[in-house]
């Protein structure tokens, strides 16, 4: 190849630039397919036993968020299990349970999730709500003394409010999170390559081959967009299928408009490629890229403001995620591709790519530079060692 890129078959880089990108974010997708989690293992304690109180259980058993793996005599018992996680949640009927309600006061069923999970506390909570405002009603209605089928459904709910999940209508934990993933997976993946390929240009001194290049007009441009340009040739095509072939295969939403997503996308990934020549050049080794995207791809997606929102954060967080384009990326592609955004609506974002390209194009002239200098000086030492040597036999 020109301009001093590896010129032999890199098996690390083939893998991290085109099978990892290919085969990471249908792994990510697979694990999330089922979207909610459901039938959660509870153990129950009917401290009541009554017709009542059964009743509220089997209610219970026949929603989808929770199933009933085991009935306990105690507490006690099915404190073990949770302990033993057998069950992940423990609920109780109380004593009284169902004389207090002929009596017209209130009872109150206890429900103990594990919330080393938060999705199974949500679970539970949720089955549990269900059922009691279902049981609720019709106390209501029997307390009332019958009355029309209209005049029932006002005792039962006197007040209703109508619920509407915006662009997540499933509540899906993978139409939240997949979307967010698949644009980390691009810069991350590009990074790591572009960190291997440069340990080994490193570590087998191949800078010292763009020495011709750079000392031309307009050398160390042409060094970093011939670089950046074949970045590009590989992640164009790459980015079709991770933003838009794998979202149609898991049937994720697809509300953008192609030409607008391919705009903003376009930016983005110019701002990946710099930043990954600007990263890869404090890299000494091949292994420094690998540990480098391992230990930053978690914070990335923290602070990118999808998972925690960035107006929570402490601020010295929020302003740290701005130095890269994941942050901006993902979340003008999670409003134009889950919101159906228009281009117009994430213009901050696009153009705050667009100054990131322009900042990481000149870090990555500087670093290019840098790395071509400390090439040519360690080949005149190499030099002078050779001389040295062979003076020193000549004697």
């Amino acid at each position: 190849m020109k301009y001093g890129f590896l010129q032999k078959f890199d098996v690390g880089v083939f893998i991290f630039f085109i099978l990892v990108p290919l085969l990471y974010p249908l792994l990510y997708a697979f694990i999330y397919t089922n979207e909610v989690v459901r039938e959660v293992p509870v153990a129950v304690v009917d401290l009541s036993g009554t017709a009542c109180s059964r009743d509220y259980l089997r209610r219970l058993d026949a929603t989808p968020d929770v199933r009933i793996a085991t009935h306990c005599t105690d507490m006690a018992e099915a404190r073990r299990l949770v302990q033993a996680r057998e069950v992940l949640g423990v609920v109780c009927v109380p004593h009284g349970f169902a004389s207090g309600i002929a009596r017209g006061e209130q009872v109150a069923v206890s429900a103990y999730a594990d919330m080393s999970g938060m999705l199974y506390f949500k679970s539970i909570l949720a089955a549990n709500t269900n059922v009691s405002l279902a049981m609720n009603a019709e106390i209501k209605v029997q307390r009332a003394g019958g009355g029309t089928k209209e005049q029932q459904e006002v005792v039962r709910h006197p007040l209703t409010y109508d619920e509407v999940a915006l662009f997540n209508p499933h509540a899906g934990f993978a139409v939240f999170l997949i979307p967010a993933v698949l644009v980390l997976v691009l810069q991350q993946t590009l990074l790591l390559g572009a960190g291997m390929e440069a340990g080994t240009m490193r570590e087998e001194n191949l800078h010292r081959r763009m020495q011709p290049v750079q000392r031309r007009r307009g050398g160390l441009w042409r060094l970093v967009a011939h670089q950046a340009g074949r970045y590009l040739l590989v992640y164009v095509p790459m980015s079709v299928y991770v933003l838009a072939i794998v979202p149609h295969l898991f049937r994720l939403p697809q509300l953008a408009d192609p030409w607008q997503l391919g705009l903003f996308v376009f930016p983005f990934l110019l701002a990946c490629a710099f930043f990954a020549i600007t990263v890869s050049g404090l890299v000494r080794h091949r292994e420094t890229g690998i540990v480098l995207v391992v230990f930053s791809s978690a914070p990335l997606l923290f602070v990118s403001g999808i998972s925690w929102p960035g107006s929570a954060m402490p601020p010295v967080w929020e302003a740290l995620s701005y130095l890269f384009p994941s942050t901006f990326g993902i979340r003008g592609f999670v409003a134009m591709n889950n919101m159906g955004a228009p281009l117009h609506d994430v213009m901050h974002a696009w153009l705050m790519l667009w100054v990131q390209t322009v900042i990481y194009a000149l870090c990555a002239m500087a670093v290019t530079a840098w790395s071509v200098a400390r090439s040519r000086r360690q080949a005149i030492r190499e030099r002078t060692e050779a001389r040295r040597r062979r003076l020193a036999l000549m004697q």
